[in-house]
């Protein structure tokens, strides 16, 4: 028996909520394991979180695939969660957190660009207008600096640079999932490509970083661990599960206005943790925004 349309709609926006509050959240979750862990230790461990997490869902799938299923697998694995895990760290050593929840609301306008140039879609002159929009506003984020106004072309922070690239990643990792699989659920497809990374990040972790020595004798390692384990088990793992069901229950419009929403949760914490917003970054924040929304609204 099918609930009513109220509770229904209740649902689909308490998952919404829910979904903005964990990856909002995940910006405050980077900043608190960059406090002991590098950049190549945070996305490397986040992965192995993730990947580690969803081992009961990948393993017994694994099996079915072909080889072309699994090359691109490999693919998302990489653009989709690998590579931006070590980008979004990186960038926030110089980055404030709030700053680069913001920055990351460019993911459905790369979406957008890398459709029409590579996948074949088909960019409206509402896309090209919000795109524009959106960039005055990441221009005016990266180069306005405390006393100093804009201060444009000398302050530039090209640690913005990361995150827009990590937008990038993630442009490529949408549209290959909806124009390469059909036959895949997106759960599997989210678990199968973190188990494929998962071999490298260990390589990597293991073998080219100080993470064991940090976990055993630096002070606070097992806290910033713990932070790190919710980021990869809840803001990869179970965040990309809630997005997924949400996805299978409401028009796309619905499901894309997390994007919305995340950069308010993700100011929120960097507010709450003393970050400092000047007005240019405000301007540029409601820019980014508006652009997006513009750019992606029916």
């Amino acid at each position: 028996m099918k609930t009513t349309t109220n509770d229904e709609s209740l649902k689909n926006w308490g998952m919404l909520i829910l979904l903005a509050l964990v990856w909002g959240s995940s910006f405050i979750l980077i900043k608190r394991g960059l406090e002991v862990f590098s950049p190549g230790e945070v996305g490397a461990y986040r992965i192995v979180a993730a990947a580690t997490f969803l081992l009961p869902l990948s393993l017994p799938r694994i099996k079915n695939l072909n080889k072309h299923q699994i090359t691109y697998l490999i693919i998302v694995g990489l653009v989709g969660s690998f590579i931006p895990a070590f980008l979004f760290a990186k960038a926030q050593t110089q980055l404030s957190s709030s700053l680069t929840g913001v920055l990351n609301a460019l993911t459905p306008l790369f979406v957008v660009i890398i459709g029409a140039i590579f996948f074949g879609s088909r960019i409206t002159r509402r896309n090209g207008i919000g795109l524009a929009i959106a960039f005055i506003g990441v221009f005016i984020l990266v180069t306005v600096k405390e006393g100093e106004g804009f201060n444009a072309f000398s302050g530039i922070n090209a640690y913005a640079l990361f995150v827009i690239l990590a937008c990038i990643c993630y442009g490529f990792n949408l549209n290959i999932i909806k124009f390469k699989f059909e036959l895949l659920k997106p759960i599997e497809i989210t678990a199968i490509s973190l188990l494929m990374v998962l071999p490298l990040a260990l390589v990597f972790l293991f073998t080219s970083t100080d993470f064991s020595y940090k976990v055993v004798n630096v002070p606070g390692a097992l806290k910033a661990l713990g932070y790190l384990t919710l980021l990869g088990v809840l803001g990869t793992a179970l965040a990309l599960i809630i997005f997924n069901v949400m996805v299978k229950r409401v028009t796309p419009v619905f499901a894309s206005s997390v994007t919305y929403l995340i950069p308010i949760v993700a100011i929120m914490w960097g507010v709450l943790d003393g970050e400092v917003l000047l007005l240019g970054h405000y301007i540029g924040i409601v820019a980014v925004i508006l652009g997006v929304w513009y750019g992606n609204r029916k």
